[in-house]
């Protein structure tokens, strides 16, 4: 007979999903009520406009769409983007190919500006890519890369969106509740995240969020949404701002419990407090690598706090380092994507996974183990050098 499902407790500190708080997860066994009971439609209200101070906006069209971060960009496309328009799409890194993936999808021409994986978007390049096509109505770039640990300048590539005339499609799967993040004050237009990164939470949520501008042009469409399910004019009767809801889907009540619960924790914290609560802790950690003998792979100034990308020492397995990690230490690190699969490690400091004793951890378990394998590093420095960061 089958058993039930009893995980171990791993400490998460890869691309996502990060450790989920208590508080959270208490919330998920909080009583279920109906998708459409009075009470969950005030937590609906609730869980918006925890929503809109995350994301510094005042926009009305803000919600949690019912499925993970890829949902959020599918959403966002399949409203913007009609067959025929013409899409420019910066591309350094996995996710910046998933958005021209659904740019094509969709009907239209994506133009790529390609950097190199570790590197921000070149805003000359963008730049040139609008001269070039100056019928292109949509710019879609990736804050914060997953894939690499780089930052880009959201702020100035929307900016070169409204200087042209278009709309700008932000991903900010890793930067909410991780940096700096404004969408009313950088003018995006439409910006989707994820649950299981800085927020914290369990995944399988994406909240969304659409300027004025963009809900004119997803009411200005000359044809339906190629998605029902993600069609924002239908999901508008679901989340809009009447206190009767019309009926589209059946909400993950219990995860919209736990949800809130993360956005709670952060207005608790503060925005600027947990920016810098990440911030502090990337530079002990990157203090502790450095001092061991190990090469980040992103500059400083382009780097994620709450994404640290880490070259491989020489004549390291990466497998074995990542199995050893887990098995013996129960600490999950994400192995390179793409490009960079077997050159670097991704460790992640999210959200509640962000702390000092999650640095001192991953790095004593760090070194315990590439010193068994013999590589060329420093032992016995870390530490102190984290500890004196911390200082």
């Amino acid at each position: 007979m089958t058993s039930s499902f009893f995980p171990p407790q791993r400490t998460l500190m890869g691309p996502g999903p990060s450790d989920v708080s208590p508080r959270v997860l208490g919330a998920l066994a909080r009583p279920t009520i109906g998708h459409l009971d009075p009470l969950f439609v005030q937590l609906m209200d609730e869980i918006k406009g925890l929503l809109q101070f995350a994301f510094q906006t005042t926009n009305e069209l803000t919600l949690p769409i019912s499925a993970p971060g890829s949902a959020g960009m599918e959403a966002c496309f399949v409203n913007l983007v009609s067959p025929g328009d013409t899409v420019i799409v910066c591309q350094n890194g996995v996710f910046g190919g998933r958005m021209k993936e659904n740019v094509e999808r969709s009907g239209a021409t994506a133009i790529l500006v390609e950097d190199a994986w570790g590197e921000p978007v070149d805003l000359e390049k963008v730049r040139q890519a609008f001269k070039s096509h100056p019928e292109a109505s949509i710019l879609a770039f990736v804050h914060a890369e997953t894939s690499t640990g780089v930052r880009s300048d959201a702020e100035a590539l929307c900016a070169l969106a409204a200087e042209n005339g278009a709309l700008s499609i932000v991903d900010t799967v890793t930067s909410l509740g991780g940096i700096e993040l404004n969408v009313d004050g950088w003018g995006a237009d439409a910006v989707y995240s994820g649950t299981q990164k800085c927020l914290s939470c369990v995944p399988g949520i994406s909240p969304v969020t659409f300027s004025p501008r963009a809900v004119e042009r997803i009411n200005q469409r000359e044809r339906p949404v190629q998605s029902w399910f993600l069609d924002m004019q239908l999901v508008m009767g679901y989340w809009g701002a009447n206190a009767k809801r019309a009926y589209h889907h059946t909400a993950p009540v219990n995860d919209l419990y736990a949800l809130h619960e993360s956005l709670v924790m952060l207005e608790e914290e503060g925005l600027e407090a947990a920016w810098a609560r990440h911030a502090k802790n990337h530079r002990a950690l990157v203090a502790g690598l450095e001092a061991m003998g190990l090469t980040m792979a992103v500059a400083a100034e382009h780097r994620l706090p709450q994404l640290n990308s880490v070259k491989l020492p020489e004549g390291v397995d990466d497998a074995a380092v990542r199995s050893a990690l887990l098995n013996e230490f129960d600490l999950e690190i994400g192995a390179g994507l793409g490009a960079l699969a077997g050159k670097t490690w991704r460790i992640g400091l999210m959200g509640y996974a962000s702390n000092e004793r999650n640095v001192i951890r991953c790095l004593s378990a760090l070194e315990a183990v590439l010193a068994r394998q013999g590589a060329a590093i420093n032992t016995g420095a870390a530490l102190s050098a984290a500890e004196a960061a911390f200082s």
